[in-house]
């Protein structure tokens, strides 16, 4: 029979993940997936640690602390009520009760007395005040079960490589070959799932987008490792999305190392921010992504690097990327 395995609580890197997901209006079933994480466990989260009906990953983080100090010491009210602590000492001590036989006769019986759950018993019986009626228990222990050997917390993005690691070179800007990636993605009220995968070459300013159908890793993948082929490659910077859990599959068929930048920084991809402003005048903030098609977005691309700028001294993207050998 296979083990049930334990819940442990959600960490600070899925809280903030749950937000970034529920701004790119993705589903409860799919941060579940996502997260590889129950429906139940992700609906629970939004819904209670959730404020003014918005879900902000530090607050959150704040109500479940909050919460967990309060159920930490719910056995306190064992002693606040006399005569449920001696109901309880009784049945221990003559009768032979287990904590749970105690708690279920509470709360299936009419009685006076206030209702305490199972743990809440066990968690008085192992505070110094319920000490010397362990004695009592058929196991007789004195203290908690260990748990065994604390789990390795669930990495979001293996083998993640901070920007503090990525060579000096690429924040020059001196040097051609060094890629900004993100996504742009429908509107919340559209409810779809498509979206725009994005990159952006941080010295020519060169962007490229594919239409990928939902924010899945795999899509992600398999867009930028098509944007980047044949093209110099050095390095590729992203944020830590989920879409992004798949990027040693873009570094080996790109050869570009990749870097992640500190959570809740996009300016430290500033490039690809400013090409998302940029796509956006042709594929509007709100609107379904995939009322568009690839053909569209390539001319929508072909307008923006074919465009004199004036911080590449009035030469176009492409103009740039070809005397500098990116394609």
């Amino acid at each position: 029979m296979e083990k049930q395995k334990r819940f442990t609580g959600l960490s600070n890197a899925e809280r903030s993940e749950i937000a970034i997901l529920l701004k790119r209006n993705c589903s409860q079933r799919e941060i579940a997936e996502a997260l590889r994480r129950s429906p139940n466990t992700i609906n629970y989260e939004i819904r209670v640690n959730s404020v003014l009906g918005v879900y902000d990953p530090l607050k959150a983080k704040q109500k479940s602390r909050v919460s967990r100090r309060s159920r930490r010491y719910q056995w306190q009210k064992i002693e606040q009520h006399p005569k449920l602590r001696a109901f309880i000492i009784e049945k221990l001590e003559k009768d032979d009760w287990s904590p749970d036989a105690i708690s279920g006769h509470l709360k299936h019986e009419q009685t006076a007395l206030p209702y305490v759950c199972t743990p809440q018993i066990y968690a008085w019986l192992y505070s110094s005040r319920g000490q010397p009626y362990c004695q009592y228990l058929l196991s007789r222990q004195y203290k908690p079960k260990p748990r065994g050997d604390k789990k390795t917390e669930r990495v979001m993005i293996p083998n993640r490589v901070g920007i503090e690691e990525r060579p000096a070179i690429v924040a020059s800007r001196t040097r051609a070959g060094d890629w900004e990636g993100d996504t742009v993605v429908s509107g919340k009220r559209t409810h779809s799932k498509a979206a725009l995968a994005v990159v952006s070459e941080r010295q020519t300013k060169l962007l490229g987008a594919r239409l990928i159908p939902n924010l899945k890793p795999q899509s992600f993948a398999q867009a930028t490792t098509t944007m980047l082929a044949g093209k110099l490659s050095h390095t590729l910077s992203l944020d830590n999305g989920i879409e992004n859990k798949q990027h040693e599959d873009i570094s080996a068929a790109t050869g570009a190392d990749v870097f992640f930048c500190d959570p809740y920084s996009s300016y430290q991809k500033g490039g690809v921010e400013n090409g998302n402003k940029m796509v956006r005048r042709y594929v509007p903030k709100g609107c379904d992504v995939s009322r568009f098609s690839q053909a569209q977005i390539d001319a929508f691309i072909s307008k923006i690097n074919n465009k004199p700028r004036r911080c590449l001294g009035y030469k176009s993207a492409l103009q740039l990327a070809v005397e500098k050998g990116i394609i």
